[in-house]
C-alpha cells in the first residue's frame, strides 16, 4: 500500500504485530497487495513474497541481527543498542548531485511518498527472513536530490561513533561502514530506504533511523544508521570488499550458483524454520532485476 502523509507528519510509531498481519490479510481479501497503488512490477514482486512466505515474527527480526557496530554476535546488537538515540539525526548528501546539503532526516524525506513493502531478506551467511518494511523508494529520493549526468554510483556511509556504537571499539572492520550500488540499481523501484518494520519505527539494532534495503542482494549491502549519501562517477570502495574481497564482491547479488568460499549458497535457513530451502536467483526477484545485469558474468561480478 502506498501511504501518503502530510509533509509535517512524523513516521508512525505503533502498530501491533497481530494488527499488522490482520490488516495484511484484509488487504489480500479485497484484492489489494502491499503495493497496489505503486508500479505494477513492484506490487507483483511484493505480493509474490506475501503469497509464498510467512512473515518473520517481529521478535525474531529485532533480536537476531548482523550489525557489527553493536557487536558481532547475533544477539549483541539488540542488547548493545539499548538507549541509542536517533533524534535529532542528519544525513549529508554530497558528490554528483544538484542539491548537496546536510539535511535533518525529516527534511530529507519531506515530499517523498512513504510505502510499505514485504521483502525477502537473504544474508550471505545463508539465513533469511521475510520482513515488512516501511520507508521511501530510494529512486524517488534521488530524483528529489537531482543527480548530475556524471553520477554512476551511490555510496552510503554509516554513523561512526564508538561511544554510542561499542562494536566500533573493536578493529573488526575499518570504520565507518561504507556500502554502494550503481545508480541504475538505486533507481530501481524495488530499492528503498527503510524507516520502519511492521508499521513501527525501526529499532537501532535494525538500522535506525534509516537504512538501505536492496532485496535482491545479500544483506551486507544494506548499510544501516546512515549519515551520508554520496553520488560518484567512479565505483566506491566498500567495507567488506576491502576487508575480504574474495568473499564479498561489490555486486553481492543473491546467486545460488556462486558459492561463498567457505559454504554453499544453494540453500538457506529461514529464521524460525528447521529445514533449509532452495535459494532463489536474485532472492526471487529475477523477473524484476535480471535485466540490470544483461551481458555480465555474474560469477566474476559476484
Amino acid at each position: 500500500m502506498l501511504i501518503r502523509r502530510p509533509d509535517d507528519m512524523p513516521f508512525r510509531d505503533i502498530t501491533a504485530e497481530a494488527d499488522y498481519v490482520n490488516r495484511r490479510d484484509w488487504l489480500a481479501a479485497v484484492g489489494m497487495g502491499s503495493l497496489a497503488l505503486t508500479m505494477p512490477g513492484v506490487a507483483q514482486a511484493a505480493q509474490r513474497g506475501q503469497d509464498d512466505d510467512e512473515l518473520t515474527p517481529y521478535a525474531s527480526i529485532t533480536t537476531y541481527n548482523n550489525f557489527y557496530e553493536f557487536g558481532t554476535g547475533k544477539e549483541e546488537p539488540a542488547e548493545n543498542a539499548k538507549g541509542f538515540v536517533t533524534t535529532p539525526w542528519t544525513v549529508r548528501v554530497e558528490g554528483e548531485v544538484k542539491r548537496p546539503a546536510t539535511y535533518a532526516l525529516d527534511d530529507l524525506l519531506k515530499g517523498v511518498p512513504v510505502v510499505e513493502r514485504t521483502y525477502r531478506h537473504r544474508c550471505v551467511e545463508a539465513w533469511s527472513m521475510v520482513i515488512p518494511w516501511m520507508g521511501v523508494p530510494l529512486g524517488a529520493l534521488l530524483r528529489k536530490l537531482e543527480p548530475t549526468s556524471r553520477a554512476k554510483f551511490v555510496e552510503f556511509t554509516t554513523l561512526n561513533d564508538p561511544k554510542r556504537m561499542p562494536g566500533q571499539t573493536r578493529p573488526v572492520l575499518d570504520w565507518p561502514y561504507v556500502e554502494a550500488i550503481r545508480i541504475d540499481e538505486a533507481m530501481h523501484p524495488l530499492a528503498m530506504l527503510a524507516t520502519g518494520i511492521y508499521g513501527k519505527k525501526i529499532l537501532p539494532q535494525n538500522g535506525a533511523p534509516i537504512r538501505l534495503v536492496v532485496p535482491w542482494k545479500y544483506g551486507f549491502k544494506g548499510g544501516k544508521s546512515l549519515v551520508k549519501i554520496r553520488l560518484t562517477e567512479t565505483m566506491p570502495k566498500t567495507t567488506w570488499n576491502i576487508a575480504i574481497p574474495s568473499e564479498y564482491g561489490f555486486y553481492a547479488n543473491v546467486n545460488p550458483d556462486v558459492s561463498h568460499p567457505r559454504w554453499s549458497q544453494a540453500r538457506e535457513r529461514r529464521v524460525g524454520e528447521f529445514l533449509r530451502r532452495k535459494t532463489l536467483p536474485f532472492n526471487g526477484y529475477a523477473k524484476e532485476v535480471a535485466s540490470l545485469y544483461a551481458g555480465m558474468d555474474l560469477r566474476a561480478n559476484y
